[in-house]
């Protein structure tokens, strides 16, 4: 029997004053973390108690799907160049050497790992499929640790990973791994959605996020109320009206007009008198690929921002940068404020030499419309893309704004803060020919697998449904989830017939299979009360007054209501809330 009394709950009536978002604040409050240093956490009873059963629901999801293993959390240093990773995770990467100088670093994901496992051992597709998996501490050296647990430095996840002959297979195991995830989410009761999502360092064809909707949140997701369509940022897109275009004037042809002092969109508009959708945002970077530095341009709308994340996936950089004005010289001559795209000579395609220059599909079909004529003070009217000036491709560049259209069925899209809780990405054979993983195919012939890798953020779980299911006195969790389902709370231990009754239904409880902590505190009714609210547990049974009567009052820490319970009862009454296997 699990006595309060007994037990280290250490609750807080004020949360520390750096503690800034709801599940922050409540897990310290709660006594479910300590803080140690910048992102990193100690998990006390409570805490550990709720990882651990988010832990048993993973696992035992993912063992209906794969194998699990555990691997080293030190990995040479090797291994990670052999992926072209070593430089890529830059300062993220936790680096050490060991005694010898040899190069080492704590594991932010496996993928390196597994795939060297794979190479050594597997060696003809009779042993494909394979499902991988593992439930592993991570690291990573977050710059800016903050909100509790949603940005550390130190982490829980499960991230597994498939091997399959061919793009079917991969297709099927990545399906295994959205319908588990779906059951693991769904089983600690979880408001998510699952959104298209961008590939990033990971790389791979196709990425899938499941999100959960909370002001916490710093990632935004795209998503149309009929349940068409949802996406993070970095990859969504919508359908836009068509925007009106200018007037020609003159002869139509490009016109330079004076423009002084007006370097900005907004500045130019305002100056002669046109809407910023009329005028081209010019947008210059320098990209790092296979370890040079190279320019590009993005021109769109001007009333629209540029999404650096599909730039990137647009020319497989792994650096994004702004030109600098020496580097603006170089390829407008001219400062910023005042770059257009009549003059530039573009690369042939994105390996070409030259500048690759990316227009967006808002400004494909326009015509007169305003740019920097790449001279300062300076500006051209009456430009109308293809006629005027060339690219190397047209994309969708653009962040998606709330109120535009779903691409499916047009209707106007919501955009809103969210926490990823899981994230899973088919990698084709990045990792597995970089690293010359090789499987003799069915005619003998040596072929490389493609592989998928699939995370799940333990500690997100829990934040997750705290930000999810909290008000001003505290937070509930999922029974499923809760570091016990039910709390019998004695409201006078000077009683010692409350103190039986409470002990008996604890024990009625425990018989019937339910997870039951018992406060015995010498303390106030008042005090027991608060604190049962405050740790995140989903049910209590209130052993008082009306004992005499053979009552008790049960308590649904959600909604805040109570009913009336005959004694012998309370095991049925819960299970019809909390059912049984």
């Amino acid at each position: 029997m699990h006595r309060w009394s007994k037990l280290f709950v250490p609750t807080l009536r004020e949360a520390p004053a750096d503690a800034e978002v709801a599940s922050h604040k409540f897990l310290l409050r709660a006594g479910y973390i300590r803080q140690l240093g910048a992102g990193i956490y100690s998990y006390l009873f409570l805490g550990q108690r709720s990882v651990n059963k988010i832990v048993a629901i993973v696992r035992e999801e993912m063992d209906r799907i794969g194998q699990e293993f555990l691997l080293p959390t030190i990995h040479p240093s090797d291994l990670w160049k052999e992926s072209g990773r070593w430089t890529v995770m830059g300062e993220n990467m936790f680096r050490l050497k060991d005694r010898k100088g040899a190069d080492l670093c704590l594991g932010m994901t496996h993928e390196e790992v597994m795939t060297d496992i794979a190479r050594k051992e597997l060696r003809s597709y009779k042993q494909l499929p394979q499902i991988w998996y593992q439930i592993q501490t991570k690291f990573r050296d977050e710059p800016r640790p903050k909100s509790g647990l949603l940005r550390v430095r130190q982490f829980i996840m499960k991230d597994s990973y498939s091997f399959d002959i061919d793009a079917a297979g991969l297709d099927r195991s990545y399906h295994q791994h959205d319908t588990a995830y779906r059951r693991i989410f769904d089983r600690c009761g979880l408001q998510y959605v699952a959104v298209e999502a961008d590939s990033g360092a990971m790389g791979g064809s196709q990425s899938q996020e499941f999100m959960v909707y909370t002001d916490a949140g710093e990632d935004l997701i795209v998503s149309c109320p009929t349940g068409d369509y949802a996406a993070n940022l970095e990859k969504a897109s919508s359908q836009l009206p068509v925007a009106e275009d200018l007037a020609s004037t003159g002869d139509g042809l490009p016109e330079l007009v004076y423009t002084p002092g007006k370097g900005a969109i907004a500045e130019v508009a305002e100056y002669l008198q046109v809407s910023p959708k009329q005028d081209i945002k010019s947008v210059a970077y320098m990209f790092l690929r296979a370890g040079k530095w190279l320019p590009l341009t993005a021109f769109l709308r001007g009333d629209h921002t540029v999404n650096e994340a599909k730039v990137s996936a647009l020319v497989g950089a792994l650096e994004l940068r702004p030109m600098v004005a020496e580097e603006l010289e170089t390829w407008f001559h001219a400062p910023a404020g005042y770059l257009g795209p009549v003059g530039i000579s573009p690369a042939k395609d994105v390996q070409a030499e030259g500048m690759v220059v990316v227009l967006d599909h808002a400004l494909a079909d326009r015509s007169n419309l305003i740019c920097g004529a790449n001279k300062l003070d300076y500006h051209f009217r009456n430009v109308t893309p293809k006629r005027d000036f060339q690219w190397t491709l047209v994309a969708d560049l653009r962040n998606v704004a709330e109120g535009e259209g779903c691409p499916v069925c047009g209707t106007p899209l919501k955009v809103a803060k969210a926490v990823e809780v899981g994230h899973i990405f088919k990698l084709g054979d990045r990792y597995t020919r970089s690293m010359g993983a090789r499987v003799l195919d069915e005619n003998g012939n040596e072929i490389t697998p493609i592989m998928g890798s699939y995370g799940i953020g333990i500690e997100r779980i829990l934040t997750a449904s705290i930000e999810q299911n909290h008000d001003r006195n505290g937070f509930w969790l999922p029974a499923a989830i809760a570091p016990f389902e039910v709390v019998v709370t004695v409201t006078n231990t000077t009683d010692a017939n409350l103190v039986s009754v409470g002990e008996e239904v604890t024990r009625q409880l425990e018989s019937a299979g339910f997870d039951v902590i018992l406060d015995d505190r010498d303390e106030r009714a008042g005090v027991k009360f608060k604190d049962a609210d405050l740790i995140g547990i989903s049910y209590r049974v209130n052993v008082g007054k009306k004992a005499v009567e053979g009552k008790v009052e049960l308590v649904t820490r959600a909604t805040a209501s109570s009913q009336d319970v005959e004694i012998g009862e309370v095991s049925a009454v819960l299970a019809g809330l909390i059912p049984r296997g």
